[in-house]
């Protein structure tokens, strides 16, 4: 497996586990809550949706000229990566409020106890939200799979990536039966953001006409130096964070005039 095959797998398989932590604490709470006939018939209607997304849209990319393919991949993954690497950051500097399966899970089951109850045999409440979840969820993971997938025409590498991520989930969280809140979570996210923001960069550079001194294995240089500037990033917030609590509260002392 080359070193861009390595990254894309692993790409893959951080990016839709994330995501599916937190289809998982969904359909956990309204599973729990409200009972597990009607949520999981929301979630396998959800993966039909997508499957069919996948079969629909996976050859068509994967016929397009590799330079069309890879700039619009490219810029699509640079905009996606980069805000995911921008909450990472803020997250990381503590200006923005970290993610917890917990109170995910807390909100996600008050809310369902408070919902009516539905019509015997069947739980609109239940499947609507299960089936929310997991499309929203899944979405961004059969993007992810196949724009890294159609782009480096290994499509099937990134179906095996999101199989084992999702597999993984699923099977910790049944046996645990509760949100999983030990995953590093936010981590994951960084790591996805610096690794997404860089596939970003690399592919809609060649897409643009330009290419990489050393090809694929430029992105053993590319990754690593974009991980540093970020956490170069967070050290420079935390810092200004540092100082603008320690600066006193309220304005200058006023003097009278004579």
């Amino acid at each position: 497996m080359s070193a861009a095959e390595l990254t894309l797998f692993l790409s893959v398989f951080l990016a839709c586990a994330v995501e599916a932590v937190e289809a998982l604490t969904i359909v956990l709470a309204v599973g729990i809550t409200r009972g597990w006939s009607s949520a999981l018939a929301g979630v396998g209607a959800a993966i039909a949706v997508l499957a069919v997304v996948v079969v629909a849209l996976g050859p068509t990319l994967s016929e397009l000229p590799i330079d069309v393919l890879r700039l619009a991949v490219g810029g699509l993954l640079l905009v996606f990566g980069l805000q995911w690497l921008r909450k990472a950051i803020l997250r990381a500097a503590g200006l923005k409020a970290i993610h917890d399966e917990t109170m995910a899970f807390a909100r996600e089951t008050e809310a369902a106890g408070r919902a009516g109850v539905g019509s015997q045999g069947f739980d609109g409440y239940a499947f609507t939200i299960a089936f929310k979840g997991v499309l929203l969820e899944g979405l961004e993971v059969a993007f992810i799979v196949l724009t890294f997938g159609a782009n480096q025409h290994r499509i099937g590498l990134a179906v095996v990536a999101a199989g084992l991520a999702v597999t993984s989930v699923v099977v910790a969280g049944i046996a645990a039966r509760a949100p999983l809140a030990r995953v590093p979570e936010n981590a994951m996210k960084f790591v996805v953001g610096v690794l997404i923001t860089s596939f970003g960069l690399f592919w809609g550079t060649e897409g643009a006409g330009a290419s990489w001194p050393a090809g694929e294995t430029s992105l053993l240089v590319i990754v690593p130096t974009l991980a540093l500037a970020s956490l170069g990033m967070v050290w420079i917030l935390r810092r200004q964070g540092e100082r603008a609590d320690a600066q006193p509260r309220g304005g200058p002392a006023m003097t009278e005039s004579a």
